[in-house]
């Protein structure tokens, strides 16, 4: 029996997740299903609604029972992944004092330790060739006072790239997605725009147009993309500058 050929997106049903699905759908024509992994089943629903194709799955990838479920899963159905996307993630921008410790703990989790395990997960299902965008931020290139622990597990995640396109070199493409501020529901659970230092507000992107990069870069197969001038620019500051310095004009 012939395997199905797949994307599988998490955080699939807002922002750059939700865009990662609309696109694929449309251009991937030739995969079997898309795989939608969110925590609203309400959400996941109206999804596969408005996109043919797509199949749901309600899960806090936090939890290990779920990845447990997703892990079961994979091994049940045996698909082949063309595309895996790790677009759940989530932020808090204030300074650490005055977080609560649910949101710090919930940053790591999801951003750090769920992607790292559903990327072990998926990784025997890969096809050669398969495209792996993991969404960092360019905040991973430098830390970031008020910002500090999104920042750090973006620089993880970062970090994790890199090293997993070595090692599975000439078999995946492995692109750590880094764009600046983009404009999506996320953005207003981190604080909102008021929140955001004004300079900042000039350079929000659109999410359509990062995940449209981030998906012809992966293409390409490069190691990053990188989404607008500022962050290009900071990207070059950061490997120019010590961070001790740049950290005082954010």
């Amino acid at each position: 029996m012939e395997r199905k050929k797949i994307a599988l997106i998490t955080g699939a049903t807002s922002g750059m997740g939700r865009q990662f699905v609309l696109q694929i759908q449309e251009a991937a024509t030739w995969l079997d299903e898309i795989w939608a992994i969110a925590r609203k089943q309400e959400e996941l629903e109206k999804l596969q609604r408005e996109v043919e194709g797509i199949r749901i799955f309600s899960m806090n990838l936090t939890n290990r029972e779920d990845l447990k479920k997703l892990q079961n899963l994979l091994a049940e159905e045996q698909p082949e992944l063309e595309f895996l996307v790790n677009s759940a993630g989530a932020g808090v921008q204030k300074k650490i004092e005055d977080t609560a410790i649910s949101d710090l703990w919930n940053m790591t989790q999801l951003n750090v330790s769920a992607l790292t395990a559903v990327t072990g997960i998926c990784l025997p299902y890969c096809k050669k060739g398969c495209q792996v965008l993991c969404l960092a931020s360019g905040a991973a290139f430098v830390p970031q006072p008020g910002f500090a622990v999104y920042a750090a597990t973006k620089s993880y995640v970062l970090s994790f790239s890199r090293a997993l396109r070595k090692e599975w070199q000439g078999r995946l493409t492995v692109t750590a997605v880094c764009p600046g501020p983009v404009d999506t529901p996320f953005l207003e659970k981190m604080g909102g725009k008021d929140r955001m230092p004004s300079y900042k507000k000039w350079f929000l992107a659109k999410p359509e147009a990062v995940v449209r990069k981030a998906l012809k870069d992966s293409r390409k197969g490069k190691e990053l993309s990188v989404y607008g001038s500022s962050v290009k620019a900071l990207r070059v500051l950061c490997k120019i500058l010590p961070h001790r310095l740049i950290i005082n004009f954010l």
